[in-house]
């Protein structure tokens, strides 16, 4: 009986009560269940942007990855990025190399991570390994290990053009 039920989506047959009794059980209910990642990469990436999701219990591991705008880690990824905005889930894990502008981590980086501008650490997050950043925001809870400087390259040329302009 489920088959006929999700195969009438144009069927003149069907009551009002059996679309509504589908909806719960198709794949786009289950979408909105992480609406904080989608609504901060949607405010984070250009409109029209790359975007690269891992799914829940997805594994790539020994790629580069190269120009995505956002990552988005749900599953496992072991890899070296360049990117703009990583993502990674409370059940998501990076595991490598990573240079990328804002980083949001709700579950675990392990490696080399330098954050040009933001990274934010959320309650459920943890990030171990080298890590280099502009800004740093941990929620109660987050976890930050490792060697850890808070002067990233690109922040201190900034910085250091604007002490050159603040001495002429």
């Amino acid at each position: 009986m489920a088959t006929p039920r999700y195969g009438q989506s144009t069927g003149g047959t069907a009551t009002p009560s059996q679309p509504s009794a589908a909806t719960p059980t198709t794949p786009d209910v289950e979408l909105p269940s992480t609406p904080s990642m989608a609504q901060s990469a949607s405010s984070g990436a250009p409109e029209g942007g790359s975007k690269l999701t891992v799914g829940p219990n997805i594994k790539l591991k020994g790629v580069e990855i190269t120009d995505c705008d956002t990552l988005v880690v749900e599953g496992m990824v072991e890899a070296t990025m360049d990117s703009r905005v990583i993502q990674i889930a409370q059940q998501g894990e990076f595991k490598g190399s990573a240079e990328i502008d804002i980083a949001e981590i709700r579950g675990v980086f392990d490696g080399n991570l330098t954050v040009r501008n933001k990274l934010v650490i959320y309650s459920t997050g943890k990030v171990t390994g080298r890590i280099r950043y502009g800004k740093v925001v941990i929620e109660e809870g987050g976890q930050l290990s490792g060697d850890i400087e808070c002067s990233v390259n690109a922040g201190s040329k900034v910085g250091s053009k604007h002490a050159m302009a603040l001495a002429a």
